[in-house]
């Protein structure tokens, strides 16, 4: 059976939040703990495991990493709580948000 791969968030001690991926996720994390493999959280310990999923390839795994670097805060945070819907809303609004500026970015 092939390896998993895993999609994951980091809250730090500034409350910031750090996303990754990765195939080893216990081994990555411990890392993160121990202030190796990234400069972010290494200067932000200590950290603490919010949120993962499980995908079959690597390939999803920093696609989705990719996708959820880019939204804000509050949708990052209705993941890591569950609130489905609340990730819609905020998705809503960032769309609108996004019309608003005649389809540009910030």
């Amino acid at each position: 059976m092939a390896r998993p791969f895993f999609t994951y968030i980091l809250r730090c001690s500034d409350q910031s939040y750090y996303v990754g991926h990765t195939d080893e996720l216990d081994r990555r994390i411990a890392q993160h703990g121990r202030g190796l493999g990234s400069g972010y959280t290494a200067t932000r310990l200590p950290i603490t495991l919010v949120w993962f999923e499980e995908f079959p390839t690597r390939e999803e795994a920093k696609a989705a990493e990719a996708q959820i670097k880019k939204w804000s805060r509050r949708k990052k945070e209705a993941l890591i709580e569950g609130k489905i819907e609340e990730l819609k809303r905020a998705a809503r609004k960032d769309w609108q948000a996004y019309r608003e500026r005649g389809g540009k970015e910030n």
